[in-house]
């Protein structure tokens, strides 16, 4: 099937990709879980690779390959390691393209090269205490002194908080307007005396993943600091959530792929009364509804990452595919465990970490509900309504 949706060099990609995290990102997965240390050396390694770099120009040190590529990288790494991707993601989706785009010309050669070898760590910051998905209610504010801003506020649940060199930093400019139109966007240096972590959260799965509450007390930064225009902030934190969504979705059918594969090879050797447990409907039919639920999800990451691509307007499409990979995630890991039974449950079993690690996509980078709240809105709206 992959061989008819991907072209022959795509196709050469995800086995190279998959190689890669096979032989190296695999041996260390587990240590990762055991220990909960975040693994700065591999993800170096995972730049030193070039999976950085797919959705930036080999002027800065990217690919240039694009977003389909970008989606095999997530589905390859997080088949074998989910809270790598995710922490690679955030650097390389989230972070990155919007300093490309929008970012000056000092700005792009600052930043971008060591970002993309995964010598420096970024991360994006918009949740705070008392916003999630409004970000209409935005309180951190960024003030202009001279040629400065000076920076106040909290952010909460932020990817990589604690561990980023970089922060992609969305604060409101112009407080008398509504924060879209009075928000800028900052890149952010964490070296700031004015920046500290007030915690890295204990999470229910994604071991190793730092998500941290941020504080910003009189962060004194330089007006060059800025990324794009004083006030546009809005349209550059809409920009990046399409390719942000398409790559978390890839990252679900990854570990959905992992999840399903070892409910397979399991039901194969696990027997009772006499025949293997395939045999048995009530397993053999929950393998074929997670067989179709990823490849539905891939074709609809697949479409997502095209139409990015072609520069075609991909909102629909990208909450879509997020919506469905991300739920059926949940879904498959969930199957994965009752098809294992006990032996799921353990803690020595791949299923039990996937099945947790599933549960956080529906809520990170924009809740299911919200979700469906984008897509009936596309509908809607692409019918002139």
């Amino acid at each position: 099937m992959l061989s008819v949706l991907y072209t022959d060099e795509e196709n050469a990609f995800r086995e190279e990709v998959r190689e890669f995290a096979e032989t190296v990102v695999a041996p260390e997965a587990d240590a990762i879980e055991e220990s909960g240390e975040y693994p700065r050396e591999l993800l170096k390694k995972v730049g030193a690779a070039g999976y950085m770099g797919a959705l930036l120009p080999p002027e800065y040190g990217g690919t240039g390959l694009g977003m389909v590529a970008e989606t095999i990288i997530a589905e390859e790494i997080s088949a074998v390691c989910p809270m790598l991707d995710v922490t690679r993601g955030v650097t390389s989706v989230y972070f990155a393209p919007p300093v490309y785009k929008f970012g000056s010309d000092e700005q792009k050669k600052t930043y971008l090269p060591s970002i993309i070898t995964g010598d420096k760590i970024g991360a994006i910051g918009i949740t705070e205490p008392d916003v999630g998905s409004d970000t209409a209610g935005m309180k951190t504010r960024a003030v202009k002194v001279g040629d400065d801003y000076v920076i106040d506020g909290e952010k909460r649940f932020i990817t990589n908080g604690s561990l980023a060199d970089f922060i992609l930093l969305f604060a409101v400019t112009d407080p008398s307007v509504k924060a879209r139109k009075g928000m800028s966007a900052f890149i952010f240096e964490a070296d700031n005396p004015g920046f500290s972590v007030v915690k890295d959260y204990d999470l229910m799965g994604m071991n190793g993943l730092k998500v941290s509450h941020l504080k910003f007390e009189r962060a004194r930064i330089p007006a060059s600091a800025l990324l794009g225009e004083e006030n546009k902030g809005f349209a550059i934190l809409m920009d990046e959530l399409d390719t942000e969504r398409t790559s978390l979705a890839a990252g679900a059918v990854g570990y959905s792929r992992a999840a399903f594969e070892f409910a397979v090879k399991h039901s194969t050797e696990r027997e009772q009364f006499g025949r293997q447990i395939r045999m048995f409907e009530g397993v053999s039919f929950k393998i074929a509804d997670m067989a179709v639920k990823i490849d539905a999800a891939r074709l609809l990451t697949l479409q997502t990452a095209r139409m990015i691509e072609k520069g075609l307007p991909a909102s629909r499409q990208g909450a879509s595919a997020k919506l469905f990979a991300c739920n059926a995630a949940q879904e498959i890991c969930y199957d994965a465990v009752q098809i294992l039974g006990g032996i799921g449950y353990m803690k020595e079993s791949k299923t039990e970490q996937l099945f947790r690690d599933a549960r956080l996509m529906p809520i990170g980078g924009g809740t299911a509900e919200i979700m469906q709240f984008l897509i009936q809105r596309e509908v809607y709206k692409e019918r002139g309504y």
